[in-house]
């Protein structure tokens, strides 16, 4: 063996390890909150509401920003990338951002804090008519708090993807989806499925 090789058991050699959780729990956990999108009309009716927003938004020559914390991050930036870039079928970009560059989450960070490294961007890159959309599994984060306000005083509609019971969040968006999951991970599972039917809904509207 060459000297900093390590030795390497072969796969079929490897036990078994015991799984530490029951997987048809926690699938009938993931499937229980999918129902429940599915199952209440007041959901779908949001969800349409929301796509609304954002056709005519972007109609209007306007941008959409989104943030979140953490996983919810990875979701708002996968939520902007399906329309800046593509989601299924080649169209046209649509005007999408998610608050994410390192250098401006940092250096704002440093010189503000960090409850206000989202609202310095709505400061910075939203306009009257444009939207924020906001990604939150508690709706209690501080720095989103702050974009919320942030954007109010701005003209900007604020939309949320939410959980548990809609935290301080809730009272700060015109619209919001309120998912009543335990567990971040449970929520963010229907974040990103809604968040897919609203970038299929604009699309549908924008290029029918």
């Amino acid at each position: 063996m060459e000297l900093g090789q390590r030795s390497r058991a072969p796969i079929a050699s490897v036990p078994p390890t015991p799984v530490a959780f029951n997987l048809a729990t926690s699938l009938a956990d993931a499937r229980a909150l999918v129902d429940w999108l599915e199952g209440h009309e007041s959901q779908q009716h949001t969800l349409g509401r929301m796509t609304g927003i954002l056709v005519e938004c972007l109609r209007g020559s306007g941008r959409i920003l989104s943030c979140g914390n953490g996983g919810s991050m990875c979701d708002a930036m996968h939520f902007a990338e399906e329309l800046s870039g593509r989601n299924r079928e080649d169209r046209p970009a649509l005007s999408a951002q998610a608050m994410s560059d390192p250098g401006h989450l940092t250096c704002v960070a440093n010189d503000y804090g960090f409850e206000q490294v989202f609202a310095r961007g709505v400061e910075a890159w939203a306009r009257s008519g444009d939207v924020l959309l906001l990604f939150s599994t508690s709706g209690r984060s501080r720095n989103l708090i702050r974009a919320a306000e942030a954007a109010r005083s701005r003209q900007v509609a604020v939309l949320g993807l939410l959980g548990r019971d809609g935290g301080e969040l809730k009272g700060l968006c015109d619209l919001s989806l309120v998912v009543p999951g335990v567990t971040s991970d449970r929520i963010q599972e229907v974040h990103i499925k809604a968040a897919h039917l609203l970038i299929e809904g604009v699309e549908r509207a924008l290029f029918p």
